[in-house]
């Protein structure tokens, strides 16, 4: 039987009282099970950390020594058991090393997705779907509204101009795709990398899902030629409203991050709508649980076909 209360939120994040543990916490806690590395998923301080090798990783790049007591690297697909609870994670398909979590108790299967992708993307494992009793899945793009459109076809709109331009990108994911999305998409195009990314570039090689060819930032490059693309991390796109002679273009699904740029570009790390539809026909659930965004049009799509709640 479903227990309504087997995952709740307390000032701490998402619960699990039965396994005490916390998926993707938001502030330190005792046992934390990591879904991905972005900083709103991935808070320092945790003393059992439960998490993919890459994720771990990048975590103690971001937050050295107080990234946490003590990590407990699992692999994709191998269970493991935390204080009574079966535990497996499968690939999400949002940036590397980041996975949904199938917990198993008393014979129901939960599954998390934490955030999560279904457009292919080289720089990342592809999202991998079980069949589970209760879906508790993101709602970040939960609307019928919102469509996200083929990035490929986003991404080649670099090659209508040719020149310079100042791409922002969130360091963690976006930048890797993008780049990995213009080597092979914008062949003329050269890639210059801002010195926060670098890092993580070199950690995405590490495990073995390469971003392709770019170079570090070099000002008198970009002074001395065109079609240079100079990826950079919102921060830095922000201090730089005013560049001259580049278009300013920052890569998102948001529509509000797009104003007072110079071109549109639409590429997301989260599913969209139909997205969400194809993920539900997948798991097959008896239940779908919302969190990180608008859950209300999934409860009205399926109104009396689905129990559908919303978590947050």
């Amino acid at each position: 039987m479903i227990d309504p209360e087997f995952l709740s939120f307390d000032s701490n994040g998402l619960y699990c009282k039965f396994g005490n543990f916390y998926l993707d916490p938001q502030k330190p806690v005792e046992n934390s099970v990591i879904s991905h590395a972005h900083a709103d998923h991935a808070v320092s301080g945790s003393q059992n950390v439960f998490c993919t090798d890459a994720t771990a990783a990048i975590m103690q790049h971001r937050y050295k020594k107080n990234a946490s007591a003590q990590f407990f690297v699992k692999v994709c697909r191998e269970k493991f058991i935390l204080n009574g609870i079966k535990v497996t994670f499968f690939p999400a398909g949002h940036i590397v090393g980041s996975v949904q979590v199938l917990l198993e108790f008393a014979e129901i299967k939960y599954l998390y997705t934490g955030d999560f992708k279904l457009q292919p993307d080289i720089t990342c494992e592809p999202a991998q779907f079980v069949e589970a009793d209760v879906l508790i899945t993101e709602s970040t793009f939960a609307d019928p509204a919102i469509t996200h459109p083929y990035p490929p076809d986003e991404i080649k709109k670099l090659n209508e101009f040719d020149h310079n331009v100042l791409l922002g990108a969130y360091s963690l994911g976006k930048a890797q795709r993008l780049i990995s999305l213009i080597n092979q998409h914008c062949s003329n195009r050269k890639i210059l990398v801002h010195h926060a990314i670098l890092p993580v570039n070199k950690i995405y090689e590490q495990f073995s899902f390469p971003p392709g060819r770019y170079e570090s930032y070099n000002r008198k490059l970009m002074k001395a030629g065109n079609n240079y693309v100079y990826v950079v991390p919102p921060l830095t796109f922000d201090s730089y409203f005013r560049a001259k002679n580049v278009m300013r273009i920052f890569a998102s699904g948001w529509k509000n991050l797009h104003r007072n740029n110079d071109l549109e570009l639409y590429i997301s790390d989260h599913a969209d709508w139909e997205d969400i539809l194809i993920v539900i026909n997948l798991v097959k659930p008896k239940q779908v649980w919302t969190l990180h965004g608008d859950g209300s049009h999934l409860k009205s799509y399926f109104r009396d076909k689905l129990t559908v709640k919303v978590l947050q």
